[in-house]
């Protein structure tokens, strides 16, 4: 399957990501709108993958894992609309769940400990520079999410296998887009407990869009993936 025969399924996501980046909508006062504004793009997604249609999912348990992680994951964008007033632990939580879902719709084969190895010295890197400016429960929590959004980055990223040519469009797909994921989450600590990064909420919301419909495009073509898995 060609990756550009997927394009016109992500028009509207294309558009509503448009539409958030040119209402702009003030993070200083959420409100419900802004939230489904905030959201759009991901729900889009979800329409993308559910036109692939309901026997392609019913087939497919990796996609039904993306799905449901996209599902999470508005849930997550939405509490961290109100994240100022108390709700960033639960968004937290969500995006977490998020990251198993991902994981296990991502698989543990092949298991690529090297690649394992260099997410882990990056995850521990990354909560050693958070640790000094965290307190109370987030310095448990952070922890936690550091190790799931780890985590998947590794499943994501040991699907390719350049060196041996065992690569698909999907699996790079994948991979770059928990990259991204990992790129965005960490902005976002960085600037919410350490110190204000220039144009963090561009830099978060480009590569937080960008990462969710990498990894639901990775979705498309899961098929290969889950028969290689029964085959292996």
């Amino acid at each position: 399957m060609q990756v550009k025969s997927e394009g016109p399924k992500l028009v509207p996501f294309f558009k509503a990501t448009c539409v958030y980046f040119v209402l702009w909508l003030p993070t200083s006062s959420p409100s419900w709108f802004s939230a489904l504004i905030k959201c759009l793009p991901i729900f889009c997604l979800w329409v993308f993958l559910l036109a692939h249609g309901i026997s392609f999912l019913g087939a497919h348990s990796s996609a039904r894992k993306i799905l449901a992680g996209l599902i999470f994951s508005a849930l997550g964008d939405a509490f961290l609309i109100w994240q100022e007033q108390g709700y960033f632990s639960h968004g937290l939580l969500m995006f977490g769940i998020t990251h198993i879902l991902y994981s296990s719709a991502f698989g543990m084969k092949p298991l690529n400990l090297r690649a394992g190895l260099v997410i882990a010295v990056i995850s521990g890197l990354s909560y050693t520079l958070l640790y000094s400016y965290l307190s109370g429960p987030f310095t448990y929590l952070v922890a936690v999410y550091i190790a799931l959004i780890g985590f998947m980055g590794w499943r994501a990223i040991a699907g390719v296998q350049l060196a041996n040519d065992l690569w698909t469009w999907t699996k790079l797909s994948a991979c770059l887009g928990a990259v991204l994921f990992m790129v965005s989450d960490l902005t976002i600590a960085v600037n919410k407990f350490c110190f204000p990064v220039p144009h963090s909420r561009a830099i978060i919301m480009a590569t937080y869009y960008a990462a969710q419909m990498l990894i639901a495009l990775s979705a498309v073509e899961c098929q290969d993936a889950d028969a290689a898995r029964k085959r292996a």
